[in-house]
């Protein structure tokens, strides 16, 4: 059962609250002078709370919208080409083509190695990493979150979110997850190249016709002004800045704790790249474990199992347990099974070899509440759940840094 008043603000008007409110105020794009802003804001808030703080550039292109509309754009003048050609050199030229873009959107879509964006323009990102708990532990946990904000765009009209469950509400209460549509960017490509290949017009058509389709709503999103994102993901922020203050009210022992806000999460994750890559050295995967803070401020708190926009990656049932474990002993309910088509900052440590899992919130719509639309604002949060998933944060950051002290 929810609390009476869903979005009841907390009584007391306590830092992490402020931060939300403060932080809402703030246009964030990714890699943009409004996110510097809010990094240094939030840099500032975690050092007043006795944290060693330093606020880390990293290199970024900003943006999604570009590498897939750039991707599908080569694929739909490859099918034109083979359309109007059908010479073998001509058809040959188009898989070839379309081909490369699909191998592109697959590479940037799992947070490869991004070898598409790297031809297109860059800027900088920036990431808050800040310091506490046990600073001479040999045990690290790394608690992430995000502070830019992300485009809007029609794809994410709410209304889209209620189809499932009122076309197949038993089928849709059922699924772990909601349905992979980032398939659609990749498939009008890989259509178009083997329909190039084996010479197959009508294939060729269908995936011009995704090519354009996927063009068309990249330009919508990119066209768009970013929305508040108070629930993706100044949720996330706050519940870092309170368990910040949390653990210097009360000293942990056993582990040191690495908080990070990330920039260019919504650009797919370009600031966690930066930031395992330049602290992967230092972070032995067999000593670091991850929580990733998501969409907090949503109707039920659930356990995320696996992530991944084109190939699901199951997290380690052993992180699970132990987040769960942390629910429980926190005295909060929380979801098991639940698996996310989009890709947090957790993916990218996941790929990296480290132990992950991912505390967030969802709807009766399996989607988090207000998802890239403008009225993600700090008055529509359902500020109960944020509190508990902070109770959450904290015993899981406990009692993980407990199975790491050494015996008496």
């Amino acid at each position: 059962m929810l609390d009476c008043d869903m979005h009841a603000r907390p009584t007391s008007d306590e830092r992490w609250v402020r931060a939300i409110h403060e932080l809402a105020g703030m246009q964030r794009p990714s890699a943009s002078e409004g996110e510097r802003i809010a990094a240094e804001a939030i840099a500032t808030h975690l050092r007043e709370l006795g944290c060693d703080v330093r606020v880390e550039p990293e290199r970024a292109h900003g943006g999604y919208w570009w590498p897939i509309g750039l991707a599908n754009a080569v694929a739909a003048a490859a099918a034109l080409t083979a359309l109007g050609n059908r010479r073998p050199r001509a058809r040959l030229a188009a898989a070839v083509a379309a081909g490369t873009a699909a191998a592109a959107l697959w590479d940037d879509l799992g947070q490869g190695g991004r070898w598409l964006r790297r031809l297109l323009p860059r800027r900088s990102t920036f990431n808050v990493v800040a310091e506490t708990g046990d600073p001479g532990a040999e045990r690290t946990i790394v608690v992430v979150a995000h502070h830019d904000a992300a485009h809007s765009g029609l794809v994410f009209h709410p209304a889209l979110g209620q189809i499932g469950p009122r076309l197949a509400p038993k089928h849709h209460e059922r699924a772990q997850q909601t349905a992979p549509i980032m398939f659609a960017v990749w498939l009008g490509p890989v259509a178009i190249g083997v329909g190039a290949a084996v010479g197959a017009a009508r294939l060729l058509r269908a995936g011009l016709a995704l090519s354009l389709g996927s063009i068309a709503v990249m330009a919508d999103i990119g066209s768009r002004p970013v929305v508040p994102g108070a629930n993706d993901n100044l949720t996330a922020v706050g519940a870092v800045i309170a368990l910040a203050q949390r653990l210097r009210d009360e000293p942990l022992r056993g582990a040191r704790v690495v908080l990070v806000s990330t920039g260019s999460e919504e650009s797919f994750s370009e600031g966690m790249s930066g930031f395992v890559a330049r602290h992967g050295a230092e972070l032995d995967p067999s000593r670091t474990e991850l929580l990733c803070l998501e969409c907090l401020g949503g109707a039920r708190l659930i356990v995320v199992e696996g992530e991944g926009m084109l190939r699901m990656r199951d997290y380690s049932p052993a992180m699970c347990d132990a987040l769960a474990a942390a629910a429980d002993q926190a005295g909060v309910s929380i979801e098991r099974g639940a698996k996310t088509v989009a890709a947090t900052d957790a993916l990218v440590a996941l790929r990296a070899g480290y132990p992950v899992v991912t505390l967030a919130s969802m709807e009766d719509t399996k989607l988090p509440l207000n998802y890239h639309w403008p009225n993600d604002v700090p008055e529509n949060l359902r500020w109960p759940t944020i509190e508990r998933a902070i109770d959450v944060s904290e015993q899981f950051v406990r009692m993980r840094a407990a199975v790491s002290r050494p015996s008496p």
